[in-house]
């Protein structure tokens, strides 16, 4: 079974955390990445601790990349890329809400090679087999602020 074949997340993910955190991850998989942002900025809205506001941010602008990515705006998803690797920097956690940010990062970082490598993004030349990363949480659970 492939990866994006699989569920992104168990029951006992849903029990735990917010509806808004799981819906963003089913849109953001679903390739809805302007969806996801709306998703994940309801619940940053929302009465969440200082943590799970970063890294929530940090999901908000790598979903924004590939919207930007799939509206042309190569240069607008170069700098929103660059925005959520400074956020998931500050949060300096391997793991967080079951997420592997280790991972995460790793495949935001092979997807958008061809853009960092453009010294113009608006030069760059997207690859045919242009992925996102998918969305997969860890077993078990965390505490989260």
């Amino acid at each position: 079974m492939e990866e994006s074949e699989r569920e992104a997340y168990t029951e006992g993910h849903a029990a735990r955390y917010p509806a808004e955190y799981l819906a963003g991850i089913d849109l953001y998989n679903a390739g809805e990445f302007h969806a996801a942002h709306d998703a994940w900025e309801e619940r940053w809205r929302d009465d969440c601790g200082p943590r799970e506001k970063l890294f929530l941010q940090a999901l908000i602008q790598s979903a924004v990349v590939f919207h930007h990515i799939e509206i042309g705006r190569r240069g607008a998803a170069r700098r929103m890329y660059r925005m959520a690797l400074e956020k998931f920097a500050r949060l300096g956690a391997e793991r967080f809400m079951s997420l592997d940010v280790r991972d995460y990062l790793t495949g935001l970082a092979r997807a958008l090679s061809w853009l960092e490598a453009a010294e113009d993004p608006r030069d760059a030349v997207q690859p045919a087999d242009f992925t996102p990363p998918h969305i997969q949480l860890l077993p078990g659970t965390d505490e989260y602020d």
